[in-house]
C-alpha cells in the first residue's frame, strides 16, 4: 500500500513537472485560431492607426464579443484568462487607453516580441486579420482596469 501511494505521488509529481515544463516551453509557440469577423466593418489591408471599433462604433458589442472569443483562443494562453496575467506576459487590462495604447498595440501585434533570439510573442498580424486584432483590442478595452 505504501509503495503504491509513493509511486502514485511520484507519477503525479512527474506529470506536474512535465505539464509545467510544457507550459513554459510553449510560451510564444501558439497555433493561431481563425476568427470569424462577420458583422464587423471591413478594414482592408492598410493598417488603421486608431481603434475603429471604439465606443462610438455601432456594432461595438459585437466587436467585444468577437474580440473576447478571439482573445480566449489566441491570447489567453500567455496573457491569462480574462486578460488577467499570471506573470508570463503583460497584464493587458492595464494597456493604455486611446492613441498611446493603440500605437503600442499595433506595434506589438504586427512585430511580435523577440528577446535574445527567443519568440515571446508571435507576429499575430501574420495570422489574424486586422478586424480580428482590433476586435481583441475592443475586448481588452472592455475589461480595462484603472490604476
Amino acid at each position: 500500500m505504501f509503495i503504491n501511494k509513493k509511486v502514485s505521488g511520484l507519477a503525479a509529481a512527474g506529470l506536474l513537472a512535465t505539464a509545467l515544463s510544457a507550459q513554459v516551453m510553449a510560451h510564444g509557440d501558439v497555433t493561431p485560431q481563425n476568427v470569424d469577423v462577420t458583422g464587423l466593418k471591413v478594414l482592408g489591408d492598410e493598417w488603421v492607426e486608431t481603434q475603429p471599433y471604439g465606443p462610438d462604433y455601432e456594432n461595438r458589442d459585437l466587436a467585444i464579443q468577437i474580440g473576447s472569443s478571439a482573445y480566449t483562443q489566441n491570447c489567453a494562453r500567455c496573457h491569462g484568462l480574462e486578460a488577467i496575467s499570471g506573470g508570463i506576459a503583460p497584464d493587458l487590462r492595464f494597456l493604455e487607453p486611446g492613441l498611446e495604447g493603440d500605437e503600442w498595440y499595433v506595434y506589438r501585434v504586427r512585430n511580435g516580441a523577440v528577446r535574445d533570439g527567443r519568440v515571446y510573442m508571435p507576429k499575430m498580424a501574420e495570422h489574424l486579420s486586422q478586424e480580428a486584432l482590433w476586435a481583441i483590442r475592443a475586448y481588452l478595452e472592455s475589461v480595462a482596469v484603472d490604476e
